[in-house]
C-alpha cells in the first residue's frame, strides 16, 4: 500500500507524469514500476517515463523527455506563448549544432532546427504545455527573432500575425529583442517588422 501511496503522491505532484529518476529517489525500484505497468497502473510512455493508466499522454513533454537538449521554438514556441491559435503539426524544436537525436528520423512529427552553441542557450524560458507541463521553450523575444530569421521557412501568415500580435501587447520587451536580433545578425529585419507592423 506504502508503494502505491508513493506513486500516486508523485503522479499528482508531476500533473499524472512519473520519471524513473522521482521514483528512485523516492526508493522505488524501477522492477516495481515495470509491475505496475504490467498490470495497468502505469504507462510507459517513453524510457524512464511513465504516465497514470488513466491519464493521456502529453505530447509535448514526452518529446521534450526523448530529445534532453532540444529547446520548443519557432511555430511552437508561438503556439506554447499564446502567439498563436494553430495547434502545430509538427512539433518544432532547437537543438545545438552537431547535436544528433533519434527522433530526427520522424521528420512527419517534428521539425529541427540547429543553432551554434554560443546561441543556442540564449533566451531559453520554461511555460507550460497544454497539459500543465513544464517545458523548456525559447522566450517571446527569441521565438520572434528565430520567426523573422526563418520566415521564408515558416508559415508566413502565422508569423506576420504573431509578430503583429507581439507588438501590440503591454508587456512585450523591445529592447530585450532587439539584444536578441543583434546577436541572431538580424537587427536591421527585426526594425523593419516593427515599424511596418507597430
Amino acid at each position: 500500500m506504502e508503494l502505491k501511496e508513493s506513486i500516486a503522491r508523485i503522479l499528482d505532484e508531476h500533473n499524472g507524469v512519473l520519471r524513473a529518476s522521482d521514483a528512485k529517489r523516492a526508493g522505488i525500484d524501477y522492477k516495481e514500476l515495470q509491475r505496475l505497468s504490467e498490470a495497468g497502473l502505469l504507462e510507459r510512455i517513453s524510457r524512464g517515463l511513465y504516465i497514470s493508466g488513466s491519464v493521456m499522454a502529453d505530447e509535448y513533454l514526452v518529446a521534450q523527455h526523448r530529445c534532453g537538449k532540444c529547446i520548443y521554438s519557432h511555430e511552437t514556441a508561438l503556439y506554447l506563448h499564446g502567439l498563436s491559435d494553430r495547434v502545430p503539426l509538427q512539433l518544432m524544436m532547437t537543438i545545438p549544432s552537431g547535436h544528433n537525436t533519434r527522433m530526427l528520423k520522424d521528420k512527419e512529427s517534428f521539425r529541427f532546427f540547429y543553432s551554434k552553441p554560443g546561441l543556442y542557450s540564449v533566451g531559453i524560458d520554461t511555460t507550460l504545455s497544454p497539459c500543465g507541463n513544464a517545458l523548456r521553450v525559447y522566450d517571446r523575444e527569441r521565438t520572434i527573432c528565430d520567426c523573422i530569421k526563418k520566415k521564408d521557412s515558416l508559415d508566413i501568415d502565422l508569423v506576420l500575425s504573431a509578430v503583429k500580435q507581439y507588438m501590440a501587447e503591454n508587456e512585450s520587451d523591445y529592447a530585450k529583442l532587439l539584444n536578441y536580433a543583434d546577436k541572431l545578425k538580424i537587427r536591421d529585419t527585426v526594425k523593419q517588422y516593427m515599424e511596418v507592423l507597430a
